[in-house]
């Protein structure tokens, strides 16, 4: 059996395109709009990222989103488990293979029954789609609260701060495309 090779956390490959990069925390922060201790919490992997917020960081660190999202594959089987990944909150899947030099891509995401994002709320220049599979969530759009339920969707600019939270008593599943110029 071939031994696998150490998977690099996320956190410290955003870490070391920034260093490479010679940006500091200060303009790391003022181009994503992350605040410089919510980024050390992500390189330190104390928290793990939104995919709107590793497309900015993509974006800024000049990257394919692919080399944050993308781990060791060596079988089907742990090719697809590599490319899920967990937040603190619920679990994103890539729907689009390939897509990472793309302005437009696809995830199914899971959220936990009765959770939320962490932290700060999400805005990524670009729009958003949202279409609910299972489960309860609200979309917080700006002011504006958006209840969904299966078989509902939301389009929106995310450039304006939005946040998801499950209302529900089980996980909800969703699709979620982004469009990011």
């Amino acid at each position: 059996m071939a031994k696998k090779k150490e998977i690099t956390p996320i956190g410290k490959r955003i870490k070391r395109a920034r260093l490479d990069k010679k940006m500091s925390l200060d303009t790391m922060a003022n181009e994503t709009g992350l605040s410089k201790e919510f980024i050390k919490k992500i390189e330190g992997g104390e928290k793990r990222p939104s995919v709107g917020t590793l497309l900015q960081i993509s974006r800024t660190l000049q990257l394919d989103s692919g080399f944050l999202l993308k781990e060791q594959e060596d079988t089907t089987e742990e090719r697809s488990q590599a490319y899920t990944k967990r937040t603190d909150n619920y679990a994103y899947t890539p729907l689009t293979p390939g897509a990472e030099n793309k302005h437009l891509k696809a995830f199914r995401i899971v959220v936990d029954a009765g959770e939320s994002h962490d932290g700060v709320g999400f805005h990524h220049e670009g729009e958003e789609f949202v279409y609910v599979l299972e489960g309860r969530v609200e979309v917080q759009v700006g002011d504006h609260i958006n209840l969904l339920e299966p078989g509902d969707s939301l389009h929106f600019n995310s450039g304006i701060k939005h946040d998801l939270r499950n209302v529900g008593d089980k996980d909800a599943e969703l699709i979620v495309v982004v469009y990011a110029p």
